[in-house]
């Protein structure tokens, strides 16, 4: 979740961009979150990741695999 979240660092708050780095270096050093990081880490991606629900997904998917059928490969 660190790794996703670290591209989406830049559009974050100052506030928010300060809790996630000092969990990317506690990451870094391999020290294990608490309770408290775990929370923080859960609620930055809330609000940072973008959700997908399974329609989106085989939306994706359709669109991918028509693709191949329209450019005449079989």
């Amino acid at each position: 979740m660190i790794r996703d979240l670290s591209y989406h660092s830049r559009s974050m708050n100052g506030t928010d961009r300060y809790e996630f780095e000092m969990l990317q270096k506690r990451d870094k050093d391999d020290e294990d979150l608490d309770t408290i990081g775990q929370r923080t880490l859960e609620r930055l991606a809330g609000r940072y990741l973008p959700t997908k629900s399974r329609k989106d997904v085989e939306e994706m998917w359709k669109k991918l695999t028509s693709k191949g059928k329209q450019s005449g490969n079989p």
